[in-house]
């Protein structure tokens, strides 16, 4: 039996058709989003905001990068529940100057329902923070990724 090597370096593509000055419709694969401002900004409030995506996608990639290394680590996830707060220097979204590291700070705030002892657990953190690809982003530009986990048994 032959095995198949997956490839390790992938080219993503998305399409955005700009419907507005402030709405984007996203396709990838066979998925579409809805990127859009609020009303008081101009916009429809048909979806997250710029901004607000590229927090969602930290908190997504938390949740996939955190169940994907506790299968690799035999680790039951009961639950777990991602909240995110980020400071934002709006001063380059409203063209007063450039900002070098626009979120200078972001917390994730994960509550975790396992079994798992604090050994599996700290190893559990330790991998997050080495595989996930968008906070290794974030902390790439300068912002400071602040993980406040509050971990309980069953």
């Amino acid at each position: 039996m032959m095995q198949v090597k997956e490839k390790t370096v992938v080219t993503m593509k998305l399409d955005g058709r700009c419907a507005s000055h402030s709405r984007t419709d996203v396709s990838v694969r066979d998925v579409r989003a809805t990127i859009d401002e609020p009303a008081e900004r101009g916009g429809t409030n048909q979806g997250l905001s710029p901004t607000e995506t590229l927090m969602a996608s930290l908190v997504g990639c938390t949740n996939v990068i955190t169940h994907k290394v506790a299968a690799k680590n035999g680790v039951r996830i009961d639950s777990m529940h991602v909240r995110l707060e980020a400071q934002f220097d709006r001063r380059g979204v409203t063209l007063q100057g450039e900002v070098d590291v626009p979120f200078p700070s972001v917390t994730l705030y994960i509550d975790l329902v396992t079994d798992a002892d604090a050994a599996a657990v700290e190893k559990l953190k330790r991998e997050l923070a080495a595989f996930c690809p968008v906070s290794k982003v974030f902390r790439a530009c300068g912002s400071e990724v602040k993980e406040v986990w509050n971990v309980r048994a069953p």
